[in-house]
């Protein structure tokens, strides 16, 4: 890599609001806002919108469309070939 064109890639703690859940881990951004982490040293503290842990797709509570009452909609609609 070029020295002194990439970002500074450093320690970054990840904070989900919504289910009150960090995670420590290693990235490029940065943020004004700081946080005193479990291990007693201060990091730059990210909000985000969503997370593992609170994604419906991760926590099951996903919905399911119902595809077969399209399909014998679209059915209907044009006919079956066949």
């Amino acid at each position: 890599m070029r020295k002194g064109i990439h970002p500074e890639y450093r320690p970054v703690v990840f904070r989900d609001r919504a289910a009150d859940y960090a995670f420590l881990t290693r990235s490029t951004m940065t943020s004004e806002k700081t946080v005193e982490w479990e291990d007693g040293n201060t990091y730059p503290v990210v909000d985000v919108e969503i997370s593992d842990v609170s994604h419906p797709f991760y926590t099951g509570t996903a919905r399911v469309l119902d595809t077969a009452g399209r399909v014998e909609r679209f059915e209907r609609r044009y006919g079956k070939q066949g």
